[in-house]
């Protein structure tokens, strides 16, 4: 069955980076747009970045745009997330899934499915 796997998440300062590691399993991803979505204590999950299944287009939120970048690894079945410049509005649970079509449509979410269990990132001082 289609499942993803989150990791890479940890405790890290202000200013500091981590990189995020999304394994898919039960289906190919050649053929699917992935996206990265994230949810802070008391707030809603939010789409903050997507890649096309061609690498030809990728998406960020304002909130990580210049500071976060998505990448596809060189094994078919892994997607990054690579974070810098890191912000304690950062802190969250961090997901992937994928989008039922091969393009990233921006910041269109909603119809993304197959959530993993979600990586924790803390940025504290």
């Amino acid at each position: 069955q289609v499942q993803f796997v989150e990791s890479g998440g940890a405790s890290v300062q202000p200013g500091g980076s981590l990189r995020l590691s999304c394994v898919a399993s039960g289906f190919t991803l050649d053929y699917h747009a992935i996206g990265w979505f994230r949810q802070a204590p008391g707030k809603e999950r939010e789409g903050i970045s997507c890649i096309s299944s061609g690498d030809d287009y990728t998406y960020y939120a304002d909130s990580v745009k210049g500071r976060f970048t998505i990448t596809r690894g060189s094994a078919k079945n892994i997607v990054y997330l690579q974070m810098n410049s890191a912000e304690p509005e950062d802190t969250a649970v961090y997901y992937c899934a994928r989008a039922p079509f091969y393009y990233c449509s921006g910041d269109d979410f909603h119809e993304y499915e197959y959530f993993g269990q979600g990586t924790q990132v803390t940025v504290s001082s």
